[in-house]
């Protein structure tokens, strides 16, 4: 029972949250069960004190943020996710329950290198890489995201994927009950320490592939230029990314329907704001 597994933690402040926290437990545990038996589950794998931490959380944590990082390699399917549980979470129609930072947005501006080279295809020949974390501002994103945290507004980058070009003056993003952030290496090393829960969304490779080549036409990389990044995503995905499935708290399908996506996540915040 998970109300014996709760007694000698000193730190629950009564018998009612440890019977509430008991509650909700076994609640996601049941829909996480009925998710188990779907041709396509959502959830592929979860740690052993996910759903205890989450209940924890939600009881005794009231007031505070409440940090998701989602990862997973381009075009897995991270902005489809975080999309379809924003849909759950407006439901609620009340302001300050989610806000979404996404790793995209902190691109810094390559516009002058992209310039330089006349175009994507040379300027990927010259060993160039929008592929590794050091083309991402993480320390301003990550400062942007604990200050979410502690209750104050930040102002986003804005990233243009066809000039390259960075604008500091993007879209303001309020404080909220949940903070949802997505990317790449939200889940990197100095980065993930901040996260209440991470998640790895996982896709198979020729999938991957399948849609990185549609998105990238849409970003003015077609044909040799479209070639030559898809062989760096590959191959940086493996040292940057990949490891990230591993230390994830849970992994999710990347091949579920956007309906299933939001079938569920209505019935996690269903189950939860019932219950508490």
């Amino acid at each position: 029972m998970v109300t014996d597994f709760l007694t000698g933690y000193d730190y629950y402040s009564s018998r009612q949250d440890m019977e509430i926290i008991s509650e909700i437990v076994n609640a996601l545990k049941k829909i996480l069960e009925e998710d188990k038996l779907q041709p396509q589950p959502l959830f592929l794998r979860t740690s052993e004190n996910l759903i205890l931490n989450i209940a924890r959380k939600v009881v005794q944590e009231k007031k505070k943020t409440f940090l998701i990082g989602i990862t997973g390699e381009s075009a897995s399917g991270k902005t489809v996710f975080v999309d379809n549980t924003i849909k759950a979470c407006v439901k609620d129609k009340k302001e300050g329950i989610y806000t979404v930072i996404r790793c995209d947005d902190y691109y810094k501006d390559t516009s002058r290198e992209l310039q330089e080279a006349g175009s994507y295809e040379e300027l990927f020949k010259t060993g160039f890489s929008f592929d590794t974390p050091d083309v991402i501002d993480l320390d301003l994103m990550k400062q942007h995201l604990l200050e979410l945290k502690q209750g104050n507004s930040i102002k986003s980058p804005k990233y243009d994927f066809v000039t390259c070009v960075s604008d500091p003056d993007g879209e303001l993003k309020k404080p909220a009950k949940v903070i949802l952030t997505e990317g790449l290496y939200v889940l990197n090393e100095g980065v993930r320490d901040v996260m209440d829960v991470k998640v790895y969304v996982y896709t198979p490779l020729e999938v991957i592939k399948e849609r990185w080549y549609k998105r990238a036409a849409l970003r003015g990389k077609t044909g040799a230029a479209a070639d030559l990044q898809f062989a760096d995503v590959n191959k940086t995905a493996q040292q940057y990314i990949r490891p990230a499935y591993q230390i994830s708290d849970a992994v999710i399908n990347g091949m579920v329907s956007q309906e299933y996506i939001q079938q569920i996540t209505d019935k996690i915040f269903y189950t939860l704001k019932e219950i508490v």
